[in-house]
């Protein structure tokens, strides 16, 4: 790993402008597609430029090898979990809201830590961290302007959409020693196997002429947000680490709320944006936290 660069810096506001798109694309795709269609294509185009990758780089996907049950629960829990979730999350809530929610999975996942891994335990530090930013989502909850008795339960599943991200990163250290595009293009292959199925019982969106925007938007999340965000964000975790790379939290619900305003013309609250600040602070004090615990460790050893 080296030291970050302008270009390094370039490349991480680029990977969070991405993803942050993701959401208003998301709301436009629900005014034709249901949540399983949505899914369903956003893991057909994404496996496109990873799949495409791995053959120009000679990488064997794992697919259906030995380990296949791993990347089949990985596929299953980290993209048709969520990608469903979110999507139906989306359609009762502003897009910018969701944005919000899903920046919490940095907090859910040190939660997660703490218990799973031997390296990731709480300190005074990372706790107050955790509950300021849970305290900014609760605090949320309770703006009537935004979440009321009709899209509560929504909320709550884009809510559960961040947590399966979580559990789905925590499976995938069981498959750490392979390579990262032969992960992704393995669960991808999985994802769209689980879900061609369901996309042909449940909505079978051929019936229907979609939007053209909404056709536009769901092409976009599978191969933008999905595909090519991925491969991006195995640039940064190669060259930069894994600490730098998670600094894109503090930039996705930033993002989030200015193109859900730009395109969507969501409204911004003055409770929405004393959320975002106790989110990105909580996110700020865990990663402090978690660098200094890095830096004694590394001290420790030398």
């Amino acid at each position: 790993m080296r030291q970050p660069k302008l270009i390094d810096y370039i490349l991480l506001t680029v990977l969070a402008f991405i993803w942050a798109s993701a959401f208003f694309n998301i709301k436009i795709a629900t005014y034709s597609f249901g949540p399983v269609t949505i899914a369903f294509l956003r893991v057909f185009f994404g496996a496109i430029p990873v799949l495409l990758l791995c053959y120009y780089k000679n990488i064997k996907l794992e697919a259906f090898s030995k380990d296949c049950y791993w990347f089949a629960m990985i596929g299953f829990i980290n993209l048709v979990l969520p990608f469903f979730l979110i999507a139906y999350g989306v359609k009762s809530v502003q897009s910018n809201l969701a944005a919000i929610l899903m920046s919490t999975t940095p907090l859910s996942s040190t939660i997660l830590g703490h218990f799973y891994t031997k390296n990731e335990k709480f300190n005074l530090v990372k706790t107050f961290g955790i509950l300021i930013g849970f305290s900014g989502i609760i605090f949320l909850f309770s703006d009537n302007l935004l979440i009321d008795e009709n899209n509560f339960t929504s909320a709550l599943l884009i809510l559960l959409g961040s947590t399966c991200y979580v559990i789905g990163g925590v499976l995938t250290l069981k498959i750490s020693k392979k390579k990262n595009e032969n992960v992704t293009g393995s669960i991808l292959i999985w994802a769209i196997i689980i879900l061609l199925p369901l996309v042909s019982l449940i909505e079978q969106p051929w019936q229907s002429i979609p939007r053209t925007d909404s056709l536009i938007s769901v092409i976009y999340l599978g191969i933008v947000p999905t595909g090519v965000a991925w491969l991006l964000r195995f640039r940064i975790l190669k060259n930069n680490g894994l600490i730098f790379q998670s600094q894109v939290s503090y930039l996705i619900p930033i993002f989030g709320l200015i193109l859900s305003y730009i395109f969507l013309k969501e409204m911004i609250t003055p409770k929405i944006i004393v959320s975002l600040v106790a989110v990105a602070f909580g996110l700020y004090l865990v990663r402090k936290a978690s660098i200094s615990n890095y830096n004694k460790k590394n001290t420790l050893l030398n």
